[in-house]
């Protein structure tokens, strides 16, 4: 009995190893299966792995206003997966590097070669100034003085920025605290605090408490300054404004991994394996990818940053259902629309739902007001700082610009030009001079109305500013103006006879 059971016994064993050997066989020829499949499908095509992603991401591809025909985006799809293939080996190969090599990306040419010779260097471009280093440094917050280790005994320089990222704009640099970046003995040499991530040194002075300037001079600067870091950083800050931080308080967090220092209060000595002074700057309220550190961020990226910073859900205007909505930022001390009413009644007969935005303090709360944004197809208003929240209108939106009359400065760039790089369409409505409250005042014939040069020419930018901003209200012709709506309604394609309308 005994060896009937162990032979039983031993059939067993022998039953369950072949057919965990059998198993095995199986698996091993599906993984072979596998990965003779992925090479001969996939690896010549890309594409294939690129366009599904743009599927279930939502991506939206947009050429222009006109209507996109098959080739077009075909030929779109096709450049765009030749730079998504490339940004992904550099974003992996620079996720995979020291922070010592990542931050030499922030400077370039002989700035980059210096860098890596001495461990200090400064891009200074048209707008900004960026000082890195990829050494130790110590900083001591009471006197915002920089420390770094001489490359040599004999090195004893010394650099003085401040680091606001519009360097060109004398009248804001000079409310700016200087930063002292130098190679001489530190008076503290001993560290109250020691960091494993770089500092980041800017300001929140200059114009902050104005939307445009927020993003303009700070938040985007930020961004391309700082994305390629991951996080791994340490802010800062001079100049230090509760009312800024606070507004952005969803920003921050998501740039930086640590708390922000706070110059103002901290008076310590910290020391950090390496520092950035001053914020880069490219354009206004946009950024160029081929000045980027890395070249693979860009606006749409800035875009896709704030969406996910707030949790808007809306990315393009095409998924969003009737009626469009359309947002009008109502003025109420200059610039105002002295018949808003009537063009409140045309638009919604037209077949918008219009919603009219006039609180400050309703604007200012970016966390909610931001949500009432990308809820709308189009954003409307003459020209000023709340038009800067185009930035949180979905892809596909028109963002339609009322131009004053008489004030040409920053009409273009801080607006205008702006908007395709954000994926939105832009209109403009150029008032004439009896849609003006100067001509009441003044009459069609004035030099004030009838040349608005000369009122530049005599008095400057100041003279200008005074008069066409400050003084100035508007009164829209509105059959004029319709065809600006309809031309709106077209481009998001909420009306089918558009000439009829």
């Amino acid at each position: 009995m005994g060896q009937k059971e162990m032979r039983v016994g031993k059939s067993e064993k022998g039953i369950r190893g072949r057919l965990v050997l059998y198993a095995t066989q199986i698996l091993c020829a599906f993984f072979l299966f596998h990965l003779l499949y992925t090479e001969l499908t996939f690896k010549g095509t890309p594409s294939q792995q690129i366009k599904f992603d743009i599927v279930v991401t939502g991506r939206q591809i947009l050429l222009d206003s006109k209507p996109v025909v098959r080739s077009e985006v075909k030929k779109y799809v096709s450049s765009e997966i030749k730079k998504d293939v490339g940004s992904e080996v550099k974003i992996k190969d620079d996720h995979n590097q020291s922070l010592q090599y990542l931050l030499t990306r922030l400077v370039g040419g002989e700035d980059r070669a210096k860098l890596d010779s001495t461990g200090f260097a400064c891009d200074n471009t048209s707008w900004s100034i960026v000082c890195v280093t990829n050494k130790p440094v110590k900083i001591d917050m009471s006197t915002m003085h920089v420390h770094l280790q001489p490359s040599n005994a004999a090195d004893n320089n010394t650099t003085i920025i401040r680091p606001y990222s519009m360097q060109e704009s004398p009248y804001v640099m000079n409310y700016i605290t200087p930063v002292t970046i130098t190679t001489a003995v530190p008076p503290r040499p001993t560290c109250d605090h020691n960091h494993e991530h770089p500092a980041v040194i800017f300001s929140t002075g200059g114009y902050t408490g104005n939307l445009f300037h927020e993003f303009n001079e700070n938040i985007i600067p930020l961004f391309i300054t700082t994305r390629l870091l991951r996080s791994r950083v340490h802010f800062v800050v001079v100049d230090y404004k509760p009312s800024f931080i606070q507004k952005y308080r969803r920003v921050f967090p998501r740039l930086s991994g640590h708390e922000i220092i706070n110059t103002a209060e901290d008076l310590s000595v910290h020391c950090f394996p390496g520092a950035i002074t001053g914020l880069k700057f490219h354009k206004f309220l946009g950024l160029n990818s081929s000045e980027n550190p890395q070249g693979y961020y860009s606006m749409a990226d800035f875009r896709h940053f704030i969406r996910q910073t707030y949790k808007l859900k809306n990315k393009s205007v095409f998924d969003m259902q009737n009626p469009p909505t359309l947002l009008l930022i109502s003025r109420q001390r200059t610039r105002k629309f002295l018949n808003q009413d009537k063009m409140v009644t045309m638009m919604e007969e037209l077949g918008f739902r219009v919603i009219i935005a006039s609180s400050d303090k309703v604007m200012s709360n970016i966390e909610k007001f931001s949500h009432v944004i990308n809820s709308c197809s189009v954003m409307m208003g003459a020209h000023g700082a709340g038009l800067a929240n185009e930035l949180f209108l979905p892809d596909g939106a028109v963002m339609i610009q009322v131009r004053p009359l008489g004030f040409q400065y920053g009409v273009d760039a801080f607006y205008s030009e702006p908007g395709p790089g954000m994926g939105l369409k832009y209109l403009e409505y150029r008032i004439e001079p009896e849609e003006s409250s100067l001509a009441d005042v003044y009459g069609l014939d004035h030099p004030v109305v009838a040349d608005t040069a000369s009122v530049a020419a005599k008095g400057g930018y100041a003279a200008a500013r005074e008069m066409y901003l400050n003084k100035q209200d508007l009164r829209l012709n509105l059959n004029r103006f319709r065809a600006t709506l309809v031309e709106t309604l077209g481009f998001i394609g909420h009306h089918k006879d558009v000439a009829n309308a």
